[in-house]
């Protein structure tokens, strides 16, 4: 069973399952200053083409491993 949720979602009791988030290649990642710092975005080619999660931090988006701004290559 899957549950959708819009919005700012805060847990007491922390989370059950897989939790999915949005993914993009780093030519159509919208624009991090328009997502908000602290949104998390999965890229298919943001870590020099491979695969990785990134953070906004209210400019760009920011590989999660190296703090580096996410490309392609």
């Amino acid at each position: 069973m899957a549950t959708t949720f819009s919005g700012p979602v805060n847990s007491t009791n922390g989370f059950v399952g897989d939790i999915k988030v949005p993914t993009y290649t780093v030519a159509n990642a919208p624009s991090a200053s328009s997502a908000g710092a602290g949104t998390v975005i999965y890229v298919s080619n943001g870590a020099a083409g491979s695969a990785i999660l990134a953070f906004s931090d209210g400019t760009n988006w920011k590989r999660s491993d190296t703090g580096g701004t996410i490309a392609a290559s």
